[in-house]
């Protein structure tokens, strides 16, 4: 079970995410009364120019932002970036506003969970060190990628848009 430390992290960052899908935040203030867990937490690497994204290939799920499950004890922010350390060997700053909460289930059977996406921005330059099996590689953001969640794509697209606009400080 994930201690409060964690959750309330977890609930601030929900409502300063710059967007939100699945109807996450009211998903979040129902389940909070039930044990969430477990938590996902993914990073958009994004490169200087907004124009390509660091993409894994999981076995599963298809090319994914690096990301996972939460640990007990940790917060997302803290996942997040450890994850992506592990996936790519990346360890970029996380911008300071969260870029998305969604609902989601990771695999078929599991129950859906709150997830949240944290963005930095990479250097394409440096080497991806990836995770056996799970190769790492940059993907154009004006192209589609394979996954099981399809929606991805066109929700990285929107972010990258606010990040244009000057919607938010990088």
């Amino acid at each position: 079970m994930f201690e409060q430390r964690p959750l309330d992290a977890a609930a601030a960052d929900a409502e300063a995410a710059m967007l939100e899908f699945d109807g996450a935040r009211a998903w979040l203030r129902s389940a909070l009364a039930d044990v969430v867990e477990p938590l996902g937490a993914e990073v958009w690497v994004l490169d200087p120019a907004l124009e390509q994204i660091v993409l894994v290939r999981h076995p599963v799920r298809g090319l994914v932002p690096p990301g996972g499950k939460v640990e007990p004890g940790e917060c997302p922010r803290d996942g997040a970036a450890r994850e992506l350390a592990e996936e790519t060997g990346l360890r970029p700053r996380l911008l300071e506003r969260p870029a998305a909460v969604t609902v989601r289930s990771f695999h078929p059977g599991l129950p859906a969970t709150l997830s949240l996406s944290y963005a930095a921005i990479g250097d394409p330059e440096q080497p991806l060190i990836p995770e056996a099996g799970q190769p790492a590689t940059w993907m154009r953001l004006d192209e589609g990628w394979d996954s099981c969640l399809p929606d991805d794509v066109l929700r990285v697209r929107e972010y990258v848009k606010l990040l244009r606009s000057g919607s938010t400080a990088w």
